[in-house]
């Protein structure tokens, strides 16, 4: 009884202070007080609620008649839309701030808003090697069913929030993209509902032109209802290498020779200065050194960028073997290293063992509690990019990384681009080599300016014929844009499906101006 005394005393001298400070106060300037004690405990009580769900669901094999009954609502809202005139565009229902990107699209509020409540696995077809999903189903629900049944996605994004549907219509990326390309590229059909409320199924063989453009339509071509996705045999363990490379020169040359070798099943690098990184490359197996097992997933274990730095620290080459789950979401509890900004004690062992199982907050819940003052500050002083370039230029991207932004550490993932239609393909007629360069944090430059700096980062990128994640901010012109991305088969595609009148233009969804 005492204990829960002393505790009910703190709760209420702590709503006291809050009374008298204001509650913009403490989420300005105390943000790890409420992120602590408010949304670490409701970020829990989110993840329990749908993880239980979607097992049930899944167990009672009842996703895929209600998947039918949900599609019919679907087209029947739009119908209704149509029926009324169709006076404003349409969009998904889902509010902004349940998003993984970290800005809300203003035009939530101005559009009509289609209710997609699709969230579950509807079949695993080992057969075919094939998962069909729905669009708001997770990584995190998508990994725990595949690997307790022995099967992986080719290629899973790291953060668990991160849903099918935004992965299909944005884009996705993993250390093993170098083999596999982007998300888009493992996915072999898609069924959307579109702006006449028909239901169309397209694959590279049936309505290829439609398949190919979605990806990076941020949903202005159609509601994707299901996707199916190939699967592969997954193993229990990740044999991870680190290795670090000092000097810029030889971190980009032994990312690209990494990269190229089709033996590594996963390829990373994390750059912690100009000329310091340390190249990790993986390979799945079933069997296990017992003396170089690392779970690193565990609640209590050191977040993963800085269990990769004392490597670089101690300068040793080491091998660890890492369960197959633990390695895909190894960036997940950290969010990258985005929550040392926010809990800044938060890799502190004391920290991670009595509160560990609760890290990391919803993104989603963050952005709700932000606050105005909250978002103006990290729109000027902090970076959340990440910019896809060409392989053979990563060392003058780096460079144009550090001149600009000055951000470590950089993640630095290597991925095929395939030379096929839609928005993003490389330049010439074959697949390429590309890598994805992340900062995600504090610019350490004088210079920085948020409109200004990111100009200059993506009129780099335009010219060595690179592209940028579209959950970012966008300060490109619509020229400029259209420079960047080929948007021939997207045009076309919007003529031929009736798609002005009824969902706005990407570049409408994804520019600055759209998003606060």
């Amino acid at each position: 009884m005492g204990p829960l005394l002393y505790l009910g005393g703190l709760i209420v001298l702590f709503m006291l202070w809050i009374r008298v400070k204001g509650l913009d106060y403490v989420i300005i300037h105390q943000r790890w007080i409420f992120v602590c004690l408010f949304l670490l405990p409701l970020s829990v009580i989110f993840d329990v609620y749908y993880y239980v769900r979607a097992w049930i669901i899944f167990k009672m094999c009842s996703a895929p008649k209600q998947h039918d009954q949900r599609v019919k609502d679907i087209q029947r809202q739009v119908r209704e839309w149509r029926k009324e005139g169709g006076k404003t565009h349409m969009c998904t229902g889902r509010p902004g701030w349940l998003t993984v990107s970290l800005r809300v699209g203003k035009y939530k509020k101005t559009h009509k808003n289609i209710m997609i409540n699709m969230m579950d696995i509807l079949e695993v077809d080992t057969k075919r090697q094939v998962v069909r999903v729905e669009p708001l189903a997770n990584m995190g629900q998508v990994t725990a069913l595949l690997n307790s049944i022995g099967w992986t996605l080719p290629v899973l994004p790291e953060l668990d929030d991160l849903t099918v549907g935004g992965l299909v219509m944005g884009t996705g990326i993993e250390s093993s993209s170098h083999i596999y390309g982007l998300f888009q590229h493992i996915c072999v059909a898609f069924e959307l509902v579109l702006a006449d409320g028909s239901l169309v199924r397209c694959t590279e063989k049936e309505n290829a032109d439609l398949f190919y453009a979605v990806p990076w339509s941020c949903g202005t071509l159609g509601f994707l209802v299901a996707a199916e996705i190939r699967i592969i045999p997954a193993m229990k363990w990740v044999k991870l290498r680190y290795e670090p490379v000092r000097g810029l020169s030889a971190i980009c040359q032994k990312f690209a020779s990494e990269s190229a070798n089709k033996e590594n099943k996963f390829v990373e690098g994390l750059q912690y200065s100009l000329d310091e990184a340390v190249i990790m490359t993986g390979t799945m197996t079933n069997e296990a050194e017992p003396d170089k097992i690392n779970r690193i997933g565990l609640y209590y274990k050191a977040w993963f960028f800085k269990h990769v730095e004392s490597f670089l620290k101690a300068d040793r080459i080491a091998v660890e073997y890492i369960p197959l789950r633990h390695y895909y979401h190894r960036h997940t509890r950290s969010i990258f290293w985005e929550l040392q900004d926010i809990i800044p004690f938060g890799n502190n062992p004391f920290f991670r063992v009595v509160f560990g199982w609760m890290v990391p907050p919803k993104i989603s819940l963050l952005k709700l509690t932000q606050g105005e003052t909250i978002r103006r500050l990290y729109e000027q002083h902090h970076v959340v990019q990440d910019m896809l370039v060409p392989i053979k230029h990563m060392q003058a991207a780096i460079s144009r990384f550090h001149h600009d932004i000055q951000v470590y550490p950089l993640w630095l993932c290597p991925f095929l681009l395939p030379s096929q239609p839609g928005m993003v393909h490389p330049k010439g007629d074959e697949d390429e080599l590309y890598v994805d360069i992340g900062a995600y944090g504090e610019p350490k430059t004088k210079h920085f300016q948020a409109r200004a700096t990111t100009r200059q980062l993506e009129k780099f990128v335009r010219d060595v014929h690179g592209f940028q994640m579209l959950y970012a901010d966008v300060y490109m012109e619509r020229q400029e844009f259209w420079e960047m991305f080929d948007g021939t088969l997207y045009h076309k595609l919007r003529e031929e499906l009736d798609c002005k009148g009824a969902f706005p233009e990407v570049y409408d969804k994804i520019c600055k101006s759209a998003r606060h």
